[in-house]
């Protein structure tokens, strides 16, 4: 499939994405199947990474990172799903580099960014951020984790779920009630340090239907102490609002992850409805074949134009959350829908793990869910009309 030239790709991100490909093949994808196996990311990969640049390639200089823009972790991105580590690496790559990292970077004090970001721009230490709880999922002001405040620290009690990198993290960002009587001003942010936390237990490595090298846990937290000093932001109460803020580009994110496999599904689909036969003929050949394939590129080349404009709004720092919610709910959606319609051309083959598109058969439907369920996307658009 001709990709469409991002009108926001410059030469500097062009030779970022080429220099991407080639360590991606060399140094990560020999691993993936080891790591589906295993159900994690070995560290190694994380500080090979880190060497290599591909970590919080967008938080500045001074605090270890690449001092790019969003653009610099989207043209990252999106060869790590190019070369198949989209349900693995790309999943925690993009929770650490792009949400857990400049939630530090937005909210943090300077302390805070000198002590987290320069690890996390290394693969040092890995981020991950616990919102989600087994009764609270999009619906965060419903969370029943406490943080109460004791002397110079807090007491943090609660049980968190769906955690990308649980397993890896060395740095988890909770989300939990301050005040719970206060409701959504009751929400703030507290980083918890694993490595010297009495209290803090990493539950399941949880078994899913895709994504299957991506370490997505339980975390239970039992009276752990956190310094009071690891409060994101200069006071309580400000938690949810830094989520809304945070959450359109969060979103957005997962726009271009949907687009990026709408792109390998057609592509792979292209080439082997070329060479496989039936009732005589290659499959492109059906007038069937050639309807659906039709269909599934233009919506991957809507989807690209759609990402593309709302990524130059992003760099001009107009991004607006309503179209970032438009964009999720309907690239997602249409992910989901592509791929479907492209692995029918397989047959029984698109049914075997051992084949491409069926691992982003799998790993495409948790898009619909995680960063705010499409349901709630659509909630947050009708409240515009």
């Amino acid at each position: 499939m001709t990709q469409r030239v991002s009108p926001w790709m410059t030469e500097e991100l062009s030779i970022l994405r080429e220099q991407t490909r080639r360590f991606l093949e060399r140094e990560l994808v020999p691993e993936r199947e080891h790591w589906e196996k295993d159900g994690v990311v070995g560290q190694d990969a994380w500080r090979k990474a880190g060497a290599a640049g591909l970590l919080c390639a967008s938080i500045p200089e001074a605090y270890g990172g690449g001092g790019g823009t969003r653009a610099h972790d989207v043209v990252i991105a999106e060869e790590i799903g190019r070369a198949g580590l989209a349900g693995g690496f790309g999943a925690g790559a993009g929770v650490h580099s792009n949400i857990v990292a400049h939630y530090v970077l937005a909210y943090g004090s300077e302390a805070q960014k000198r002590r987290w970001l320069p690890a996390m721009a290394t693969g040092e230490l890995i981020g991950a951020i616990a919102m989600t709880e087994p009764g609270a999922g999009s619906d965060l002001q419903s969370i029943r984790a406490t943080a109460r405040l004791d002397g110079d620290a807090y007491l943090l009690n609660g049980q968190k779920t769906f955690i990308t990198n649980g397993q890896n993290a060395g740095l988890v960002i909770v989300v939990a009630k301050t005040d719970p009587a206060a409701g959504a001003r009751g929400i703030s942010l507290v980083a918890v340090e694993t490595a010297n936390a009495p209290g803090f237990r990493r539950g399941r490595n949880l078994e899913k239907i895709g994504m299957h090298a991506q370490d997505t846990s339980e975390l239970f937290f039992d009276d752990v102490r956190v310094p009071a000093a690891n409060l994101l932001g200069e006071d309580e109460g400000h938690g949810f609002r830094q989520l809304m803020v945070e959450l359109a580009w969060e979103r957005l994110s997962c726009s271009f992850g949907a687009v990026v496999a709408m792109e390998q599904a057609v592509e792979l689909t292209s080439a082997y409805v070329k060479e496989r036969q039936a009732f005589g003929q290659p499959l492109l050949h059906q007038q069937n074949t050639q309807f659906k394939l039709a269909e599934a590129k233009t919506h991957a080349v809507i989807a690209r134009t759609f990402v593309d404009d709302l990524m130059m709004r992003l760099l001009d720092g107009e991004l607006d959350p309503t179209l970032a919610a438009m964009a999720k709910w309907w690239t997602t959606d249409m992910q989901c829908k592509v791929i479907d319609e492209c692995l029918q051309f397989f047959g029984g083959y698109g049914y075997m793990a051992e084949y491409p598109i069926a691992r982003l058969y799998a790993d495409a439907r948790v898009q619909k869910i995680y960063a705010g369920s499409n349901e709630i996307m659509k909630m947050l658009i009708a409240r515009t009309l």
